[in-house]
């Protein structure tokens, strides 16, 4: 197995300057391999830096130390945590996706406009693109008088739905899942959970926070679980790794 990502003692401390400079660890020592194509669940109970850990790899947080390797097919690595903010725009531009549980859209673009934006920005024509994303709006149950609206009228649910398909139009080579099925009703869960199975056959790697430890367990091929900072200083016990098997179904829409 080719590895994909690697963490190696990565620790964040968030600095309290508004509380008279008090630190915070959000998660500390943390260490994992992820190889290509497989799916590592991440987790952990409340406060124990679930999210804070995918967002030091996606660097919306700058992490406090350690390392983040992404590796490319060739065994060539880019340490993530070294990295200038340029370069790492354009890891994210061609290589990797993340999806939040918060999603706030711009207030006055549809919601076509908005799934297209990746493919377009990749040269994709305009026509093209919009037959792409009318298989997601189906897929993902959006009626066809919200394709034309803005989202930022839509509920909640809804929301994440596109927040959902406009990071899956585009297929990145690693994909970040912070709680996507968060908002979803049972019916969107389930669908969620098909397409990322899909998206693990066509190589597609992924980390992830899922709420619901069932689902965890059927997608995830192994589990990091995290502690509370400070009850393992050991690196080589810091994650607990378990192997879960992976639940094997076909699925109708072809990335």
């Amino acid at each position: 197995m080719k590895k994909h990502l690697e963490v190696r003692n990565l620790t964040k401390i968030f600095d309290m300057h508004i509380l008279n400079n008090k630190k915070i660890i959000a998660f500390e020592n943390i260490n994992f391999t992820l190889n290509r194509g497989k799916f590592l669940g991440i987790s952990g109970k409340s406060g124990y830096g679930k999210s804070s850990l995918i967002r030091c790899i996606y660097r919306n947080y700058d992490s406090t130390s350690g390392d983040i390797l992404l590796f490319d097919n060739n065994g060539e690595s880019v340490n993530l945590a070294k990295i200038s903010d340029p370069e790492m725009l354009i890891i994210r531009e061609k290589r990797m996706g993340y999806v939040s549980q918060f999603f706030t859209p711009l207030p006055r673009v549809t919601t076509m406009n908005l799934v297209i934006e990746p493919l377009i920005d990749k040269g994709w024509l305009k026509d093209d693109a919009i037959q792409r994303a009318s298989e997601l709006f189906k897929l993902f149950d959006i009626p066809g008088n919200l394709w034309d609206a803005y989202p930022s009228t839509f509920s909640g649910g809804e929301k994440q739905r596109i927040n959902l398909m406009k990071t899956l139009i585009d297929c990145p080579e690693i994909l970040l899942l912070d709680e996507p099925t968060a908002s979803l009703d049972a019916r969107n869960r389930g669908i969620i959970l098909e397409i990322v199975k899909e998206l693990k056959k066509q190589n597609i790697t992924m980390l992830g926070i899922f709420h619901d430890q069932m689902e965890m367990e059927t997608l995830a091929d192994e589990i990091l679980a995290i502690k509370r900072p400070g009850e393992y200083h050991d690196e080589t016990h810091s994650a607990d790794i378990e192997v879960k098997q992976e639940a094997k179904k076909e699925f109708i829409f072809q990335l």
